[in-house]
């Protein structure tokens, strides 16, 4: 399906590809995967809006973008994920400026941080990484929908295999607060997520895909300890063992930013949604394999629908197509 993969990086991806009039919307896009996806966008003509809770970092990343890339198109926009204030602010503002958005790219997210509390009290992981893109989600929606065919992409990550959502308690009210699982739910509900949408907007034209993409040291592992590091070095050398593979270890960031490229552009791709992609390509459904694939959890049509449930009640909106 591919001729792309673990090495692959996001300029191989675009290569020959013209990207001019399409309008593609990245939340983090000021830093690691996020900059680096807008970089390779822009390059090929795209109209870049970066989205991220600190403005000045993103007109710092626009520079950046248009030192490398003359005549780049890129417009930076406020959004703070775990704000839902901020997030409808992003959304009010977006709509007002904007025209469309062809490319809707999740990509903004934190991992295994101590235990912490969004503005409405939600544990971080959880409310930023699913809830926040969830509002911004319905936010955008409007605009998505004026898009040339339409993706959104959804960044998840291997730490899926970590856990599935604890939907009686994704806050951890009720349970010992683990920053491991914390992040393996959280990435888990960016694939149900993508699943929830395609069951709802894929007869509009509008497809959602998830992706890992791949173990790259970005500043997403800035709450990580050297204790961290160690055991998941020790966990990649494990697994890679248990399965009879070499380890492959960590990618670089233009070598990260790859499989979102492809999943955002992907002839191949066109009209398929609600799937989960790594190494460009779309990975099996496999709840064994540790070096890779898509737990079924993660794809359940029902664990899905009642995430999509639970988020509408969280964030106090329905978000219906």
């Amino acid at each position: 399906m591919s001729d792309f993969g673990f090495e692959s990086t996001a300029d191989d991806v675009l290569a020959g590809k013209d990207l001019s009039g399409r309008t593609a919307f990245i939340t983090g896009g000021y830093s690691g995967l996020g900059q680096e996806t807008a970089r390779a966008m822009a390059a090929k003509g795209a109209h870049i809006i970066i989205a991220g809770r600190d403005l000045s970092k993103a007109e710092d990343a626009a520079k950046a973008i248009r030192d490398e890339v003359p005549n780049a198109q890129i417009d930076t926009i406020r959004c703070d994920l775990a704000s839902l204030e901020s997030v409808r602010a992003c959304g009010t503002e977006a709509r007002k400026r904007f025209s469309k958005i062809d490319l809707l790219i999740n990509n903004a997210g934190v991992m295994a941080c101590p235990y912490g509390e969004t503005a409405e009290g939600f544990e971080m992981q959880f409310g930023t990484n699913h809830l926040g893109h969830f509002l911004l989600t319905k936010e955008l929606m409007p605009l998505v929908e004026q898009g040339d065919h339409p993706r959104i992409v959804n960044l998840s990550s291997r730490g899926h295999h970590f856990a599935p959502v604890d939907l009686d308690d994704p806050n951890f009210d009720h349970r010992e607060y683990d920053k491991w699982q914390s992040y393996g739910q959280s990435k888990t509900a960016n694939i149900l997520f993508s699943v929830g949408l395609e069951d709802r907007f894929a007869d509009k034209g509008v497809h959602a895909i998830a992706l890992h993409p791949g173990g790259i040291m970005t500043n997403l592992g800035r709450h990580m300890t050297e204790e961290d590091m160690a055991w998941m070095m020790k966990r990649i050398e494990e697994n890679a063992k248990e399965s009879g593979e070499k380890p492959q270890g960590f990618k670089t960031i233009p070598q990260g930013a790859a499989t979102t490229c492809w999943a955002a552009t992907a002839v191949a791709l066109e009209g398929t949604g609600g799937v989960y992609c790594e190494d460009c390509h779309v990975a099996e459904l496999d709840d064994d394999d540790p070096t890779g694939g898509v737990r079924s959890y993660a794809l359940d049509k029902d664990n899905a629908d009642r995430l999509w449930s639970l988020s509408e009640k969280l964030v106090g909106e329905a978000f219906t197509a």
